[in-house]
């Protein structure tokens, strides 16, 4: 028996969702098993959720989540980029 990497990808079947899909199978070789999470199931929400992804599309790697993904805004770049801030 062969144990494979598990590529998960979380995804909102959204275009920028479907060209990461793309992308990662690219990539993948025939040591990975690659699964795709829609997340308009409750059940795949609340595994990102666990993973600790905020936004997608995401990949998450034999359980952990990919250093580039899921990370979701961060409102203190938003306050320094001036959201919040009036222009008068």
């Amino acid at each position: 028996m062969t144990t494979k990497r598990i590529v998960e990808i979380f995804s909102a079947s959204c275009p920028v969702c479907e060209e990461a899909i793309d992308q990662v199978k690219e990539i993948v070789c025939s040591s990975c098993e690659v699964i795709v999470h829609d997340m308009q199931d409750s059940g795949n929400s609340e595994r990102a959720r666990n993973l600790g992804i905020r936004s997608i599309p995401a990949v998450v790697i034999d359980g952990k989540l990919a250093e580039c993904c899921g990370k979701g805004i961060n409102v203190e770049i938003l306050k320094q980029a001036g959201l919040g801030k009036s222009l008068n």
